[in-house]
């Protein structure tokens, strides 16, 4: 029987405390008018976009989260990871297309590398 848990890499929740922070410092400036308060707008759509981005490796493939979307790629067409020069890693598929994995970095390849049960190699 195949594993159905899915495992979920997100950015680290304490991202939420200088998010918190913001809201608090741009509170009274965005009380002053009510036009103002659009500027609450801000660390609302940074709280969301820690909560929201990340990868989910799964037993259909890898899902890339953003705040507005999400990609899967299933494991058939899965080529290969690369890692850019900024240490950013990125899915290879066999058309050719590379999709982000956003929050991840090449020190988090052995534990993807973990999570995918051996589709992607350890390095």
């Amino acid at each position: 029987m195949a594993d159905v848990r899915t495992a979920r890499m997100r950015m680290s929740r304490t991202a939420l405390l200088p998010v918190g922070l913001l809201a608090i410092g741009v509170l009274p400036l965005a009380t002053a008018t009510a036009w103002l308060l659009l500027l609450l707008v801000v660390p609302l759509v940074l709280g969301l976009w820690v909560l929201r981005v990340g990868v989910d490796v799964g037993p259909d493939g890898m899902t890339a989260r953003s705040l507005a979307g999400r990609r899967l790629v299933p494991w058939a067409e899965l080529a290969g990871v690369r890692v850019a020069e900024d240490r950013a890693l990125w899915l290879v598929t066999t058309g050719g297309s590379e999709v982000r994995l956003p929050v991840l970095r090449a020190r988090d390849l052995p534990r993807l590398a973990a999570l995918t049960g051996g589709r992607i190699p350890a390095p």
